[in-house]
């Protein structure tokens, strides 16, 4: 998955701040600048310096990374303090496999550190400044909860509208006459699942086995991608079904549906950026 880049304003200073992989790295460099904007790796340099900052980092990488180089990182520990101990954020990472903080180049270069240890610097940094950083987080990622939670219920909302359309399909072309509740809602449920099965690969009974532990059904857990094509295939499902195409027949077209529009989708700026 590429990274997600953003930005946050901290009392003047803008912060840089990338999420890979559903964890937040806040750039340590933009924080150092509010110290010396002119020496920022001296800054940072200097806070790796102490003991304190490498039993804080080495025990966050053995509490969160089972690659951690622990031999090395005791020799880094016992060497820290001393007048001549030196350390740098690329000879912590080469030396010890960490994963808490991480170097860039190019247009958001710089050196990152996980949230948790970039908050800890902030604090070296400034007690008000770490203050004002985790405000101004906190806010970027409530905004983009918000808004992830507007989309999905926009396009939930727009496939049960289309899921309306195509329960009266079904029930104007193939549920017969004089039959009864329990033989209907099965016939309904069967054309529920030629969707389930031509977008998600599986019918709704064949998730629920594979994830006995989560809450509500397979479209509950619906990317946004998926429930855009999924309002599609309902529509165009009710078509079919009003042109008289038989289930299998409607189930290879809506597949072969759902296979173009994911990839087109998937490719499409606009649809990225609501994501961002």
């Amino acid at each position: 998955m590429k990274d997600k880049k953003s930005k946050i304003e901290v009392q003047g200073f803008e912060i840089n701040i990338i999420s890979k992989n559903e964890n937040d790295y806040i750039s340590l460099t933009d924080i150092a600048r509010q110290r010396d904007s002119d020496r920022s790796d001296y800054i940072l340099q200097n806070w790796l310096r102490n003991r304190s900052t490498i039993e804080f980092i080495g025990l966050w990488e053995q509490l969160r990374n089972p690659s951690f180089n622990s031999i090395e990182f005791d020799g880094i520990k016992n060497a820290s303090g001393s007048n001549s101990f030196s350390l740098t954020p690329k000879r912590w990472i080469e030396a010890t496999n960490a994963i808490g903080i991480v170097s860039n180049t190019g247009r958001y270069g710089g050196t990152f550190a996980h949230k948790d240890i970039a908050f800890e610097f902030a604090s070296w940094i400034s007690p008000e400044f770490k203050l004002y950083l985790i405000t101004e987080f906190q806010r970027l990622k409530e905004d983009e909860n918000t808004r992830l939670s507007l989309e999905w219920n926009l396009n939930r909302t727009l496939s049960k509208l289309n899921y309306r359309i195509h329960t009266d399909a079904i029930k104007e072309h193939i549920v017969p006459e004089n039959i009864t509740k329990e033989q209907s809602n099965a016939i309904y449920a069967t054309e529920a699942d030629v969707l389930n099965v031509a977008l998600f690969g599986k019918t709704a009974k064949q998730w629920r086995d594979e994830n006995k532990n989560s809450k509500g059904n397979i479209r509950d857990y619906a990317t946004i991608e998926q429930l855009l094509v999924l309002a599609n295939l309902e529509s165009m499902n009710a078509e079919l079904i009003r042109m008289d195409f038989n289930q299998k027949e409607r189930l290879l077209k809506l597949n072969q549906m759902a296979i173009v529009q994911i990839k087109s989708i998937t490719n499409n700026l606009t649809v990225q950026k609501l994501k961002e």
